[in-house]
């Protein structure tokens, strides 16, 4: 897939015609990282935003004591780092490369000036913004309503609706990221102790399977009964 195909699938420019994606795309700069290097952390004054051309970064919040939860985990063709385009104000979250990684980065200096000779990608701009806004504020209704079994339930059937592959034998849909338990607690915003109760407790239950970090969710529709 060319960088400008990559460029397509970013929600911030997917209205793109393809002359517009090429002129963009040749404002892309390659980086690559290896496996576990903090790409920026927040409070960092951000420049770029970035796609994933190859790997997996995590975005995350930490704490001064080291506690961390994971609000994201983003394979090729994501972005992250959109705000970084708009204003110099210092980054919001951690993001971290889950595995060796190159980076597509495209800086706000070529971005406002692809913007005025373009404006009509204001209008996805701002909907990209509204998408934002929607997943911060569903983190933290989560986080403040839901107990733990369905804040599980709810990361699962995210990861799986984002990143889902149909299982073996076309039996339920794998979640294709292979994941730690304590990944999986980070995601969810839980205990290593509390999702591996509620990880046991859904396999007992039939509805997914778990095994050396991958899962497979075998009744998504009566799992999701566990969050409405």
């Amino acid at each position: 897939m060319s960088d400008s195909e990559l460029l397509s699938q970013v929600p911030l420019f997917s209205s793109l015609g393809s002359d517009d994606l090429e002129r963009l795309s040749s404002s892309l700069q390659l980086r690559r990282y290896d496996r576990g290097t903090l790409l920026f952390q927040q409070g960092d004054v951000g420049t770029d935003l970035f796609i994933i051309r190859e790997g997996e970064v995590t975005i995350r919040l930490s704490s001064p004591d080291g506690r961390e939860v994971s609000l994201a985990l983003l394979r090729r063709g994501d972005a992250f780092g959109e705000l970084a385009l708009l204003d110099e104000a210092p980054r919001s979250t951690d993001a971290v490369a889950r595995e060796d990684t190159a980076l597509l980065a495209l800086s706000r200096k070529d971005f406002h000036r692809f913007l005025e000779e373009r404006p009509q990608v204001v209008p996805a701009l701002l909907a990209e913004l509204s998408r934002l806004v929607r997943r911060v504020t569903q983190t933290v209704h989560d986080a403040n309503f839901l107990d733990a079994r369905a804040r599980l339930a709810r990361v699962l059937l995210d990861l799986a609706q984002v990143q889902g592959k149909p299982g073996t034998q076309s039996e339920g849909v794998a979640i294709t990221p292979r994941l730690t338990q304590t990944e999986l607690a980070n995601l969810a915003g839980l205990t290593r102790e509390s999702t591996n109760r509620w990880l046991r407790f859904y396999a007992r239950e039939g509805l997914l399977s778990y095994e050396e970090g991958r899962i497979t969710l075998l009744e998504p529709d009566s799992l999701r009964l566990n969050v409405e």
